[in-house]
């Protein structure tokens, strides 16, 4: 079994990264000013607005470059960690799987005592009650 981001997730972020570009783009400094200089206002606004589509580009890369967040099968999980490394977990490793439920998200759990890895319905792409389900199932068929 595979969780992977959603195609749309990616996209989602490139078309914001864009957006921020444009209009970086158009409160950019048309020239110089009157004083001679361009104003440092504007000089600021356009590498703040670079800077966050710099920031919101790479963040879809990583979607892009590892777009499996979390894989099962009857040996263990692989998660997904960092930009785009892989960390392999056999089941005795994993002390526990749920999902944690707040005020307003929700995320899925893999608890392996020294790390909680954490995953949300963006990352997944699945009901997070569905993955743990799974999880805990197949979970316990190794355990036993």
């Amino acid at each position: 079994m595979r969780w992977r981001v959603p195609v749309k997730v990616p996209v989602a972020k490139l078309v914001v990264a864009g957006m921020v570009v444009l209009v970086g783009g158009f409160s950019a400094p048309e020239g110089i000013g009157a004083e001679g200089t361009a104003g440092a206002a504007e000089v600021w606004q356009v590498g703040v607005a670079v800077a966050a589509a710099i920031g919101v580009a790479a963040w879809a890369a990583r979607d892009l470059v590892a777009p499996v967040r979390l894989a099962a099968d009857q040996a263990g999980l692989t998660l997904a960690t960092g930009f785009a490394r892989r960390r392999r977990l056999g089941w005795a490793q994993v002390d526990r799987v749920r999902v944690d439920v707040r005020r307003r998200s929700r995320l899925l759990e893999v608890d392996s005592g020294e790390t909680l890895y954490l995953f949300s319905r963006y990352d997944l792409d699945a009901d997070l009650d569905e993955v743990a389900a799974r999880l805990e199932s197949l979970r316990r068929e190794a355990v036993s």
